[in-house]
């Protein structure tokens, strides 16, 4: 379905934006790997879905707080593949603490990796996407896109932000063949998600399995965690042709979660 179209995901060294540059190249896409990680492990990953799915992978190993180095990632982007036609923005970090009490740097580092990274693939990659008449913008947002919870400010400051700068982005497009959304995940138990976990267990004197089930059965009704598979597959169907006309949408994928 996506042969010879282009692909980046950010923040796919793991968890989910792994999980989402997987689906994409199982459908043919070529892709560009973006994140932190061991190097080694890293170009295992790579060589890996280059292997599997007989697709192009790269990797830029671009720091996405610095808009300098966004660049670079783009312009590799440009000069390897062409352009991107499918770009996935799905970078992210968290940090937890009341608002009086939150570090004005971590603050500031969420905003930008969570946030402002996006604005910034965005404008590089849309003109490509106006002059091929075609092009997918995703953005993993949260449930904390759409409702809020407690010590995690920054985080729900900027995902909300990021499903309000989806809207902007697919309005300004909708005349064009590009479409712009966002995926409000649940919880995914993702390395993000294990350092909650484990801090929970330790605070409640509890093994790191029961904390699990108390995690997710607080907001999920179906008491299950998300995988990072059902994210990949949900940002397929945005690349098919039967979302040609979802665009500014919120696809919540969280079992339940803001249905309440």
């Amino acid at each position: 379905m996506l042969k010879g179209k282009h692909a980046l995901v950010t923040g796919s060294t793991s968890g989910i934006g792994l999980a989402m540059a997987k689906a994409l190249a199982g459908q043919g896409a070529n892709v560009m790997l973006n994140g932190f990680g061991d190097a080694g492990e890293i170009e295992q990953i790579r060589l890996g879905i280059e292997s599997e799915f007989d697709v192009k992978a790269l990797y830029s190993g671009a720091d996405l707080s610095k808009p300098d180095q966004i660049e670079d990632m783009m312009k590799m982007a440009a000069s390897d593949f062409g352009g991107v036609d499918i770009l996935v923005n799905n970078a992210g970090i968290q940090y937890t603490a009341l608002v009086e009490d939150f570090p004005i740097e971590k603050w500031d580092a969420i905003i930008a990796i969570n946030l402002s990274s996006a604005y910034h693939t965005t404008r590089l990659a849309l003109p490509h996407m106006k002059k091929q008449n075609w092009g997918r913008v995703i953005n993993t947002a949260s449930a904390h896109g759409l409702v809020a919870s407690p010590q995690k400010a920054a985080y729900v400051a900027a995902k909300h932000g990021i499903v309000g700068f989806t809207k902007v982005v697919a309005l300004e497009t909708a005349e064009t063949g590009i479409t712009a959304n966002s995926i409000c995940p649940g919880w995914v138990r993702t390395e993000l998600v294990e350092k909650q976990i484990k801090a929970l267990a330790e605070k409640n004197n509890v093994s790191v399995e029961e904390a699990a089930t108390e995690l997710v059965s607080d907001k999920h009704p179906s008491k299950t965690f998300v995988t990072p598979e059902q994210i990949g597959q949900t940002a397929v169907f945005l690349c098919s042709p039967a979302a040609d006309q979802m665009t500014g949408t919120s696809l919540s994928v969280d079992g339940g979660w803001t249905a309440q």
